[in-house]
């Protein structure tokens, strides 16, 4: 199976595979112009595409890298070739769009992986080859500080540190750092038998808020930790959409119903299927981006 990856602009996926042959991404050339022109229709955005490469063509402008060697999910949920193009060839066709709009989205795709984030990114996806979620012990702080120390390993200098100062974000205030280690104590004693325990069990994990950042990631690979060793299930994560999810973490402070049923509709047992938690970490750190 190739590797897939989703990436995310203004909201718009942009879907890639991993060429093992090559040493590359190829990304999926509608997907590309759906980010660009923020359009809702997968029609209008391929036949934008089959334009542009008229356009190209009759303008000597070479999109020498496009390839129909890689299917990806049509609307209808059936996976078909369509057009993919390399890094390279990316950047060709947003240096030549025949609009601005491309602009925005050439800065993005040229240094989204260099970032902090990008870098993390890169490392969470090693998680499922690594071996290391095997080792842990679910619903412990200290398996949320190993997960966190392999995320920002090297690119903070408090991966896997517990804070020792308090934190807010927007209007929350996240608990005190004084009254921390108690807290964390109180979070790893909770149960974790049922579903409604588990969820529990995140919320207050999540309005612990351990680390200086990156809770979120962390978090939620702890929490699908817990899951699949005691319930055989996981998070299929593409299925809760980021305003839905947050809106939800931001109830949870009051009631945790609304996440408890956002969760539970999108519970899947491919709990050892590899695409099922790539997704989850393109899905994860997407929820992080800023709006």
């Amino acid at each position: 199976m190739n590797k897939k990856s989703i990436r995310f602009f203004n909201d718009r996926e942009v879907r890639a595979v991993w060429d093992d042959d090559h040493n590359k991404w190829w990304f999926s050339a509608t997907d590309i112009v759906r980010a660009i022109n923020d359009e809702d229709d997968y029609v209008k955005a391929g036949n934008y595409w089959r334009w542009l490469k008229k356009k190209f063509n009759s303008e000597g402008v070479q999109l020498v890298s496009v390839t129909h060697d890689f299917k990806f999910q049509a609307p209808d949920g059936k996976l078909r070739a369509a057009d993919a193009l390399d890094a390279e060839c990316v950047q060709t066709l947003a240096k030549h769009y025949p609009n601005n709009r491309a602009h925005a989205f050439l800065e993005w795709f040229t240094y989204s992986d260099t970032t902090i984030d990008g870098q993390s990114q890169k490392k969470a996806y090693t998680l499922f080859e690594s071996g290391l979620m095997e080792t842990l012990k679910p619903g412990t702080v200290k398996a949320l500080q190993q997960i966190h120390a392999y995320l920002f390993g090297g690119l903070y200098d408090f991966a896997g540190k517990i804070r020792t100062k308090t934190i807010s974000k927007g209007n929350t205030l996240f608990c005190l750092a004084e009254h921390l280690h108690n807290y964390l104590q109180t979070v790893e004693q909770m149960p974790e038998n049922t579903f409604e325990e588990i969820i529990d069990k995140y919320v207050e994990m999540n309005a612990a808020h351990p680390f200086m950042e990156g809770n979120g990631r962390s978090t939620r690979i702890w929490l699908d930790l817990i899951l699949k060793k005691r319930l055989e299930l996981c998070v299929d994560w593409s299925k809760v959409g980021k305003k839905e999810y947050l809106n939800a973490m931001i109830e949870s402070q009051t009631d945790s119903t609304y996440i408890k049923q956002l969760l539970e509709q999108a519970l899947t047992d491919k709990i050892n299927d590899r695409e099922t938690f790539m997704k989850g970490i393109d899905y994860s750190y997407y929820y992080e981006q800023e709006d």
